[in-house]
């Protein structure tokens, strides 16, 4: 069962609901009752003392980049997910290395505060390898970045880092 916040999936028999974000609403595939499609959803759930919450996302670089929004003081599961329904993982990326907070604004319920505090608690984490986000060819986005954008060449640089380009 599909709906725009959540997916219920079938797993050995058993029903699991999986609160969605936007992008990996849009990349599943059609359904169908009579031959459902198989899907693969990379998981995390969080634990809080009267609830636990399992989040389903359609790749490895989005629930890397859930998990490392989640590591931001002050953003929670809700928040960290309305930023991934209104960016792809190589946006965000490239959004808090060049301190870009109007496009995290973006996102329902994210303000100006907390878009500078992404900002300042991931760009440095970001520039030295810290978090990476593995695309599904393999790529990796954001890892292997070591210059913050002072002037318009880091800043094509650093987008092409991004991009999964090397350095060099």
């Amino acid at each position: 069962h599909l709906e725009p916040t959540f997916a219920v999936v079938d797993v050995g028999g058993v029903g699991y609901k999986l609160t969605v974000s936007g992008t990996t609403y849009e990349a599943m595939p059609p359904r169908s009752v009579i031959d459902p499609p198989q899907v693969t959803l990379f998981t995390h759930l969080a634990v809080r003392e009267d609830d636990l919450e399992l989040f389903g996302f359609a790749s490895q670089a989005e629930l890397s980049s859930f998990r490392m929004l989640l590591s931001v003081s002050g953003v929670g599961p809700k928040a960290a997910l309305s930023i991934l329904s209104a960016a792809t993982p190589e946006s965000l990326a490239m959004s808090i290395i060049t301190g870009d907070e109007k496009s995290l604004t973006v996102a329902q319920g994210i303000g100006k505060k907390i878009a500078q505090r992404i900002i300042l608690e991931l760009k440095d984490k970001l520039a030295k390898g810290q978090f990476t986000a593995v695309g599904g060819g393999g790529e990796t986005f954001a890892g292997g970045i070591t210059v913050i954008p002072e002037n318009k060449t880091s800043e094509a640089s650093a987008a092409l880092a991004v991009l999964g380009y090397s350095q060099q």
